[in-house]
């Protein structure tokens, strides 16, 4: 049985979902891993972990578009120390995952034909993220 960490830095662009998939991908190749489980950690209160369609853009933007109506950033929040879209950035990360565990088998993933991995990123400006990846298996 072994296990590895492994901090994944994501520069965003602002709000929207950003493919994590291949990165997943290369470091348990280059770390040789076969069987277990992978665990994703989100160091963030303002950003989140998803898993969703790959294959169809407009699942990725009709997502963004519903978190937009469903915590919107005019609304009537008593926390704004960073800016409008503060609090609402809170609410769509609550709502969502800051973390995932992921079955491996043979080094990959178990993951669906369509499914990939994405951190959401819930501010507007850009940001350094980072997700720990948490490997035990073999």
């Amino acid at each position: 049985m072994r296990q590895a960490f492994h901090t994944l830095s994501i520069q965003t662009r602002g709000k929207g979902l950003y493919e994590i998939t291949p990165d997943l991908r290369a470091w348990l190749a280059r770390e040789r891993f076969q069987d277990g489980l992978l665990t994703l950690f989100c160091r963030h209160t303002s950003a989140s972990l998803l898993i969703t369609e790959n294959a169809d853009p407009d699942v990725r933007a009709d997502l963004a578009a519903y978190f937009e109506r469903i915590a919107p950033e005019d609304g009537p929040y008593a926390h704004d120390a960073e800016g409008s879209d503060d609090m609402p950035a809170h609410i769509r990360a609550a709502l969502t995952q800051t973390h995932l565990s992921i079955p491996v088998r043979g080094g990959a993933p178990l993951l669906g034909t369509w499914q990939g991995v994405y951190l959401f990123e819930h501010r507007r400006a850009p940001h350094a993220r980072e997700t720990v990846l948490h490997f035990i298996g073999h």
